[in-house]
């Protein structure tokens, strides 16, 4: 069975789990409505009032009371079990409301994390959208449209401009830049010409190129990673959500003490009171309003949060694990260095170069046309301007005749200069003659942002991080710069996305762990870990990976993150932990016959109450979410 007609079969399922949550609430509610226009809206009798609830409890309860009875086989004593019993006992008891309101609110929760839980199906159909599912194949003067399946190992074809390369292979004709970012990591578009690699994935400039297959379309970078992705999905660990935590010491409890209270009295409407009483609807319904409250506190402020389980688990983590490109830096290069020659002035070489690179559609353009600009150098009139593919680009601004290309070409053209240039710089340069004498080499680098030192030195103390690591796809000059610019002492640089991902689930394994990213290369990795954050939605695969999205992309929205999650368990815990301690208290009294059922459920409705207003302070934002 091919990996299609296993997403689809995944889907199906999930959507199928789905509907059935989904259905169950909604024959609860109706049910509901109905009884209580039977009850005060009509003259019908008690026995006919109770006919919408006693539906619903057998189509919705039933199953429902099933699966929680294979739960307590299996002696899993969560926060649902003792639910199910709050069921079957107000069956008993003649309580057919309650225990309606009970379905509603076990069907409800389960349909509403079902839709807002991210799934590997998700990704993958990410990923195929992303892909063509044709390639171009060029025989002689001849092209036609063939599967990427049929492709060969030596068949040649062709890249028209925007389109995203199908396979791995060797440009054998042409000159362009491609846009690889998503999948190595390195944030610049990269030069084409023949004998240039190029990657699956990649997406092509403006120009086309022909390409030679190396690979089978199988065996490509882009195959490789839908691979690990499927991987990673599959052996991704459960996490054990805080309702269960709770339930699991909860829900015994509440069961010894109706066992005595029936013991010792001697009285069955005992047990029934503790149990009324102790109907977990604090775990039930709190916890689930300060989740929604918090995502919705959440969205106001442009972070997504795709998985409710990341609000749980996020102050919990200990170790963080940053991507480079795009998330500890802005992903777009900067100049950094202007070495001229002995003689030139710097600022009327910067003025004349930035004048032609304005008119410029090279990576690099932008960067030379911001340092002009911050410098306050003013830009020229250019009177003739050529970038043909492979050439460079060249022009004529204020009478002077200027010349863009690299330290290759120049070479390749005088290699007498050799020891004229300056030593090769980590990062990307490029060198500028001035009427056909070399002048001066401009050198870039992707900077970091601003807060990025101030980001990381604050997670320690302030969100009790103990470990911080730093692992890139990009070279290791690259990544050493930030990790000292940054203060990160643990780096791993040229890491495949394969490579990501055994660091993630090493460091998983030690504790709980948070991965930021931003790019395709991130998307198993961001799956791995506890908690995965991916910046921007420059890429469906890295959104559809990641439990949480910011649509700003910024440090101060992950600092934001971190704050909603501590709050929003806090407040989850002390709704919870502050009804059920309330409950208990109930149950004593109800142990002691002073809380016959009918008033031990009102005491519950109380508590309840209590309960879910103090949740509800979720969603109402504080004065500050920032403290870096």
């Amino acid at each position: 069975m091919d990996s299609k007609e296993n997403g689809a079969r995944t889907s199906l399922t999930e959507r199928l789990w789905q509907s059935r949550a989904t259905v169950i609430a909604i024959i609860s509610i109706v049910a509901i409505a109905a009884h209580l226009w039977l009850r005060f809206g009509s003259t019908a009798s008690s026995q006919v009032q109770n006919w919408p609830l006693w539906i619903a409890l057998a189509l919705g309860g039933g199953p429902l009371v099933a699966e929680l009875f294979l739960k307590l086989l299996k002696r899993e004593f969560g926060s649902d079990l003792l639910a199910g019993i709050s069921i079957v006992t107000s069956v008993f008891l003649g309580e057919y409301l309650a225990g309606t309101l009970v379905v509603l609110m076990l069907s409800g929760g389960e349909a509403l994390e079902a839709y807002a839980v991210r799934s590997a199906s998700g990704v993958l159909r990410a990923l195929s959208k992303r892909m063509p599912n044709t390639a171009h194949r060029k025989t002689g003067n001849h092209i036609e449209d063939t599967p990427i399946e049929s492709l060969n190992i030596g068949d040649t074809i062709t890249v028209f401009p925007h389109e995203t390369c199908p396979i791995d292979g060797i440009v054998v004709e042409g000159h362009g830049v491609m846009d690889e970012s998503y999948l190595t990591g390195e944030p610049y578009l990269l030069s084409k010409s023949p004998g240039s690699n190029v990657l699956s994935g990649a997406i092509n400039g403006d120009s086309a190129l022909t390409i030679r297959a190396e690979k089978a379309a199988s065996d490509s970078r882009f195959a490789k990673i839908v691979q690990v992705i499927k991987a990673s999905e599959e052996k991704r660990p459960q996490i054990r959500r805080m309702a269960d935590k709770l339930g699991a010491w909860y829900t015994p409890l509440a069961l010894v003490l109706a066992a005595l209270a029936w013991g010792f009295s001697g009285e069955a409407t005992r047990f029934l009171a503790v149990l009324v009483v102790a109907t977990p609807c604090p775990l039930l319904i709190a916890i689930p309003t300060a989740i929604i409250g918090s995502i919705s506190l959440a969205a106001k402020r442009a972070i997504i949060i795709r998985d409710p389980s990341a609000l749980e688990m996020a102050d919990t983590c200990s170790c963080i694990i940053f991507d480079k490109t795009g998330t500890l830096t802005y992903g777009t290069p900067e100049m950094v260095g202007l070495v001229t020659m002995a003689g030139v002035d710097e600022r009327e070489l910067l003025a004349l170069t930035a004048s032609l690179e304005q008119l410029s559609k090279h990576p690099l353009s932008g960067a030379i046309v911001r340092a002009a600009k911050n410098r306050n150098v003013a830009l020229a009139e250019v009177k003739e301007m050529s970038e043909r593919p492979g050439e460079g680009l060249r022009g004529t601004v204020s009478g002077r005749h200027i010349e863009v290309t690299s330290r290759n070409k120049l070479l390749a053209k005088q290699p007498e200069l050799d020891a004229t240039l300056p030593p090769q710089a980590s990062g990307l340069e490029c060198v500028v003659l001035l009427d056909g004498k070399y002048s001066a080499t401009f050198q870039f680098r992707d900077s970091p942002r601003k807060d990025s030192r101030q980001f990381v030195g604050h997670l320690s103390p302030r969100h009790k991080i103990t470990k911080t690591m730093l692992v890139s796809g990009d070279r290791k000059s690259e990544v050493d710069y930030l990790a000292e610019l940054v203060g990160i002492k643990e780096i791993y640089a040229s890491q495949s996305p394969e490579q990501k991902l055994a660091i993630v689930n090493r460091e998983t394994e030690r504790a709980q762990t948070i991965f930021v990213g931003d790019g395709i290369n991130d998307a198993p990795a961001l799956m791995a870990a506890t908690v995965g954050i991916a910046f921007g939605q420059n890429s469906d695969v890295t959104t559809e990976a990641a439990d949480v999205v910011m649509l700003d992309s910024s440090l101060q929205k992950v600092d934001e993150f971190l704050h909603i999650s501590r709050r929003m368990r806090q407040i989850a815990l002390q709704s919870a932990v502050g009804g059920m301690a309330l409950s208990v208290v109930g149950m004593i009294f109800a142990m002691l016959g002073y809380l016959p059922p009918v008033w031990g459920a009102i005491g519950q409705e109380v508590i309840d109450v209590l309960a879910v207003v103090n949740a509800l302070r979720a969603a109402w934002a504080p004065r500050e979410l920032v403290d870096f």
